[in-house]
């Protein structure tokens, strides 16, 4: 379904919607998941999914801004991604075109729609980045945080492999389904997990479903210009107060395993938790761990208040369906 969220139209998932007759389902806490760079709510692991709602949660997916469902910003232009990264490496400003900041308000424009007032924040890599930038802005809004293979952003941290690099600002050959499925399968590969890699014609059947479903590339340029840009959140993640889990992969060739660390050592009280042979991807193994890890976390956070609409808050009734 598609809501309007911090004035723009954003596209959400939400187990309680599934089976509107289960009025419990609005009152279990509610976990939000916030998607990585240029990939779409689709991307969630069903299991993953279905191992939440099991344990008593709501779950709320969101297409980010600019990528899938949600609304996009070609009226912004195109990026040029090589002079931003040479003005961060000269530690000259970047300007954004949107920033994870505004970003961050989308997911907490998602809250509002659908009246809910705390949550459980859980992002994957540029997710994870856009959950923490929620925590900081709004720690009310927060239950807990998971950061998952994502990064402080701080200064310094080692960067990824120089041919990972390559192949992320590749572009494919041309815009038929079959060279975007060619060109995100050398991608998945090369950021992939060595340890649990994944057969070549499930990774192909499951990239066509997300680009049948959108594919805009220019959307994750937009979005990488905002993550470079943001250059301060490292230094305010000691003001996170909420329960916070960094799960990270230790073969994670994208974002090495050193930047979980540095997020767990930066937020007070933070856990840690590596898992072997776990790269840039979410392949069932893993993902079975993590929830072993996640679920407890969520558990013993402490639970929501009862609810009161904020003012800001749209009326169920309001919200548009495509």
């Amino acid at each position: 379904m598609k809501i309007r969220a911090n004035g723009i139209d954003i596209e959400v998932e939400d187990t309680a919607e599934i089976n509107p007759q289960d009025l419990d389902a609005y009152t279990r806490p509610a976990v939000l998941l916030i998607m990585g760079l240029g990939m779409q709510l689709v991307a969630w692991p069903q299991p993953f999914i279905d191992a939440l709602v099991d344990a008593g949660f709501r779950v709320i997916r969101m297409d980010n801004r600019d990528i899938g469902l949600s609304q996009h910003f070609d009226h912004l232009g195109t990026p040029n991604l090589l002079w931003a990264g040479l003005k961060y490496k000269l530690g000259l400003p970047v300007r954004p075109m949107y920033s994870l900041q505004d970003m961050a308000n989308d997911a907490l424009g998602v809250l509002d729609a659908l009246g809910v007032p705390r949550a459980h924040i859980v992002g994957v890599s540029m997710g994870g980045m856009i959950a923490q930038r929620v925590a900081i802005a709004a720690p009310q809004r927060a239950i807990s945080l998971t950061s998952i293979m994502s990064s402080s952003g701080a200064k310094g941290l080692p960067q990824a492999h120089r041919d990972v690099t390559r192949v992320l600002l590749s572009r494919p050959a041309s815009s038929a389904p079959e060279a975007v499925v060619d060109h995100y399968v050398k991608l998945f590969t090369a950021i992939g997990s060595p340890g649990y890699p994944t057969p070549e014609p499930e990774m192909r059947e499951r990239i066509l479903l997300g680009v049948q479903r959108s594919f805009h590339p220019q959307g994750t340029l937009r979005q990488m210009l905002a993550i470079v840009s943001d250059r301060t959140r490292a230094a305010e993640l000691s003001t996170i107060t909420c329960p916070t889990l960094v799960l990270h992969g230790k073969a994670d060739p994208l974002v090495p395993f050193v930047h979980g660390e540095d997020t767990a050592k930066r937020i007070v009280g933070a856990q840690l938790v590596g898992f072997e042979g776990m790269g840039h991807d979410l392949p069932p193994e893993p993902v079975s761990q993590m929830l072993d890890a996640l679920i407890p976390h969520l558990q013993a956070a402490e639970p929501p208040p009862a609810y009161i609409s904020p003012s800001s808050a749209m009326p169920l009734a309001s919200m548009a369906t495509p």
